[in-house]
């Protein structure tokens, strides 16, 4: 069985500063990720999604991390089929965009820019990659984005783009995971060694994904989101303000050392990311499977 390596999406997230989970003493950004890396080998870094980073500030995490520390990083909106508004742009290319809109998909994009947009995301990254300390890029896709000969191949584009960069996928459209797709998708995935993330997730919603375990690669990958009675809200700490119990993290240990043993590396991420939910919840389950024999970074 491989390392499991346990963490949390964020360690910057406003309620979480106002927790009281960082000392009164850790009040600048390199104290806090020095703090939180102490504790943790890996966080997920989500606000790449809203806006791609500069590679001065990828450079900065790179620095202010210990060896062996592990960044994945959330693909920014526009790669993965989500609406991005124009300020999220790199400023040079917000004249290029052309008709005024609100927010872009990809297809309102000139394709030259969308080029640019993937080179200047991925470099920014590669810092991060020549330290070895790049776990993933995270390709989360919108829930219009269905089982199908073209997604795949854009999945396939994705894979292809990167580069020796790794990469790997959640799905927030049922049909990848339904019962009569879900041989199909974890079989495509595994054909091209594409790490599968296994979520845990409210249930009953049109983006709803089962909370199917299965490693499709070398990596793999599983973000707990919490289960909100709130997931429709637009407010993210309603949607992912929720504290797993200690009940839910004792079913789901053993579920995780299992799944770790197909497996060379497997993330944990926790998302629940409310005051310190996230961090309190890791801890914990990061101890029970530590207690179950489970090698856990």
């Amino acid at each position: 069985m491989a390392r499991i390596l346990m963490g949390t999406a964020s360690w910057t997230d406003r309620t979480l500063l106002a927790s009281g989970w960082y000392p009164e003493h850790v009040t600048t950004a390199e104290e806090r990720l020095a703090y939180y890396a102490e504790r943790f080998p890996i966080v997920e870094v989500d606000s790449t999604y809203y806006a791609p980073p500069a590679e001065s500030t990828v450079r900065l995490w790179r620095d202010r991390t210990p060896p062996g520390f592990t960044f994945n990083v959330k693909a920014f909106s526009l790669l993965t089929g989500h609406p991005t508004r124009p300020g999220a742009f790199y400023r040079d290319l917000r004249e290029r965009l052309g008709e005024d809109r609100p927010t872009y998909y990809l297809r309102h994009v000139d394709p030259k820019v969308v080029d640019e947009v993937w080179d200047r995301f991925l470099a920014a990254l590669a810092p991060l990659h020549e330290a070895g300390k790049l776990g993933a890029v995270l390709f989360q896709f919108p829930q219009w984005f269905p089982i199908g000969n073209r997604n795949k191949r854009y999945i396939l584009e994705c894979l292809g783009r990167c580069a020796p960069l790794p990469i790997c996928v959640e799905f927030r459209n049922h049909t990848w995971m339904s019962e009569e797709n879900r041989a199909e998708t974890l079989d495509f995935l595994a054909s091209y060694a594409v790490p599968y993330v296994c979520v845990d997730m409210p249930q009953g919603y049109p983006g709803s994904i089962p909370p199917v375990l299965a490693a499709t690669a070398d990596l793999a990958v599983v973000r707990f989101h919490g289960h909100s009675d709130k997931w429709t809200s637009k407010d993210v700490h309603e949607r992912f303000g929720y504290r797993y119990s200690e009940e839910e993290l004792r079913q789901w240990a053993p579920r995780l050392r299992r799944l770790a043993e197909d497996a060379a590396t497997t993330h944990v991420l926790m998302n629940n990311c409310y005051r310190d939910y996230a961090q309190v919840n890791a801890r914990r389950l990061a101890d029970l499977l530590r207690a179950s024999g489970a090698p856990v970074g």
